[in-house]
């Protein structure tokens, strides 16, 4: 990737994390700066990697370019309830992102049913798949709750349904961390493999029903599902997989994913509890999605970004001490008090820029 991209998507994703404090400093309750730091992050940043990753290409495609710009104007039209420009833009970003799709797979996606398939393969196009619908079904959305009302549901938001694009970036990274399995594909592994791939990926579909629904009892059994699932996901990839830099950054990323599905556990719990207080808990709640954006997630985009490159040069477990101190602890209380705000903005600012332009041994050969 060439120093301009590295430079846009690094500002992009610090930008994004701003975004998630602002409401601090300027209170607006017409708008929700929320979504401006779940789309910059997810749609904008993750979704144009993905693409940029799924083509394989060293120069960034017209394709991938139209993607981008669109999806900034999705995200800006949308936090400024400019929904006929949100819904119109999202037809031709659903078209782009199914033709590169198509290009790399197949229409139908046939591969998941196949025993010959790389799970990695798998996970890859599934988050493809994930990206389109969840474009569809955001508009899909927005087309019930702000015109036509056919159905009416506490939990059936906008902003829940925006979360779900982070959904195709954990997907991605489970590709990445599928992929350093690929030795293990031909023996008896390859059983537990699938069965991973299929209680993440539909396990997540289901949670987020039942979610809709309001049925907690049902998402803690699938939840206790996803972590069972991501254990052993963890425990075959510090087993089997290749000694590189960059296992170390995706075994942290795991780890996060971990603590995602242990937290919400909890939340759940919680939730069912007598005399609960949505506000009581709200850091919980906080810290799992900044675990799971700014954690796991981002873990996953910094490897597809220095792919090329590693071993880079840092001081991994510096690097990833910072990086869990500022996602589950400085950006949490950020959300409640603003020095701690700052302080996770230059956490994260450090973390970010370190992954991104950390040199790397070619590099230091050449000087």
């Amino acid at each position: 990737m060439n120093i301009k991209l590295k430079i846009l998507f690094s500002l992009l994703m610090i930008t994004a994390l701003v975004f998630g404090f602002i409401h601090i400093y300027f209170p607006a309750d017409n708008y929700s700066f929320e979504r401006l730091h779940i789309f910059l992050f997810n749609l904008c940043t993750g979704g144009t990697i993905l693409l940029y990753y799924t083509q394989g290409r060293v120069k960034v495609s017209k394709t991938i370019t139209f993607f981008f710009l669109g999806s900034l104007i999705y995200a800006f039209s949308a936090f400024f309830k400019i929904y006929p420009v949100t819904i119109l833009i999202s037809v031709p970003l659903f078209i782009l992102v199914e033709k590169i799709r198509i290009e790399k797979f197949s229409l139908v996606p046939i591969q998941f049913i196949s025993l010959k398939e790389p799970v990695s393969e798998k996970f890859h196009q599934a988050s493809l798949l994930c990206l389109s619908i969840g474009i569809v079904m955001a508009s899909l959305v927005i087309l019930n709750n702000e015109y036509f009302k056919f159905v009416t549901m506490e939990k059936l938001t906008l902003n829940t349904f925006f979360l779900g694009f982070s959904f195709p970036l954990s997907l991605i990274t489970l590709s990445l961390v599928f992929t350093m399995l690929k030795k293990i594909e031909g023996s008896s592994a390859k059983v537990v493999m699938e069965a991973c791939f299929w209680t993440i990926t539909l396990g997540v579909i289901i949670f987020f029903i039942f979610i809709l629904f309001e049925k907690f009892i049902p998402q803690i059994f699938v939840t206790a599902a996803l972590f069972t699932a991501v254990v052993i996901v963890f425990l075959l990839y510090t087993k089997f997989a290749e000694k590189i830099q960059q296992k170390l950054f995706l075994t942290s990323g795991i780890g996060f994913l971990i603590l995602t599905a242990v937290s919400g556990i909890v939340y759940i719990c919680m939730q069912m509890s007598e005399g609960y207080d949505p506000q009581k808990i709200k850091w919980l709640l906080h810290m799992h999605v900044f675990a799971s954006l700014y954690g796991w997630n981002l873990c996953g985009l910094s490897v597809i970004c220095r792919f090329d490159d590693f071993p880079i040069r840092l001081h991994s477990p510096t690097v990833i001490f910072i990086h869990w101190l500022t996602a589950i602890v400085l950006a949490p209380l950020g959300v409640f008090y603003g020095g701690f705000a700052i302080l996770a903005i230059i956490g994260y600012s450090f973390i970010t820029l370190t992954l991104f332009f950390s040199r790397n041994k070619r590099e230091r050969a050449d000087e």
